[in-house]
């Protein structure tokens, strides 16, 4: 992970505070301010990258059987497959989910009267760069249908880390050019606030389930699919800062 350059957002504030009426009165200013500072609000962003370290691909398994029981026994049998496969592979049991159950009768083609059955299992994939050589697992088991991949980043606070850093130091670069101009200095941080995050990122597993059940269904894939490319992914985090300002 590294940190980006910086953008700022916001307008900047600049404004004196109202003075305390006995004087003597510290803080009496209810956004922290005392009677002879100055405040500075301003919001400011930061970015980071990492490479992403999660991906959720969705395996399938379509059969067919003169009727419903013979179609169900089986796509169960392929699937149990294929997740033995993705367990040799290193997938772990918790990654493996069933996202999708179907049972249907056809009624046209050159299959009218035979039973279709599917079985979709979403599956998070902790090894990006071979990524590729397990889904090429699991079509070799028997898996006839493919969607994905999404990548995502499993811990984003910490990938995020960077971007915050980068945010708040972006602020107080700008309140110091600001102060320098009106001839003070920053005496102290009144208040950092979490302005949020952007940035997309893919589907998490149960959205991608959730999403099986009326996506289009996907291609077949007839052979292993090409090397995934993890590259990276961007966040922006926006941070609100109140400084106090004071005369040099």
């Amino acid at each position: 992970m590294r940190s980006l350059g910086i953008a700022f957002v916001g307008l900047a504030a600049l404004a004196l505070s109202a003075c305390g009426s006995g004087g003597n009165d510290k803080h009496g200013d209810p956004r922290g301010v005392d009677h002879d500072e100055t405040l500075l609000s301003l919001s400011a962003t930061g970015e980071a990258e990492a490479v992403p370290d999660l991906a959720t691909i969705m395996i399938g398994v379509e059969t067919y059987g003169p009727d419903a029981k013979a179609a169900n026994e089986a796509n169960s049998r392929k699937a149990e497959t294929i997740a033995a496969a993705l367990a040799k592979f290193g997938v772990e049991e918790r990654d493996i989910q069933t996202a999708n159950l179907s049972l249907n009768r056809i009624d046209y083609g050159p299959r009218k009267g035979q039973y279709q059955a599917s079985n979709t299992l979403t599956v998070r994939l902790r090894d990006v760069p071979r990524a590729g050589e397990a889904v090429a697992a699991a079509t070799a088991a028997g898996a006839n249908v493919l969607q994905g991949p999404a990548l995502r980043i499993d811990d984003p606070e910490k990938a995020n880390r960077g971007a915050y850093i980068a945010a708040y130091r972006a602020a107080r670069t700008r309140a110091e050019a600001y102060a320098e101009a009106a001839g003070m200095k920053i005496a102290r941080v009144l208040a950092i606030r979490d302005g949020g995050q952007g940035g997309g990122y893919p589907m998490p597993m149960d959205a991608m389930a959730e999403a099986a059940s009326v996506a289009p269904p996907p291609v077949a894939v007839s052979a292993p699919p090409p090397s995934i490319r993890p590259g990276t992914t961007r966040t922006r985090v926006t941070v609100q800062v109140d400084f106090a300002l004071e005369e040099k």
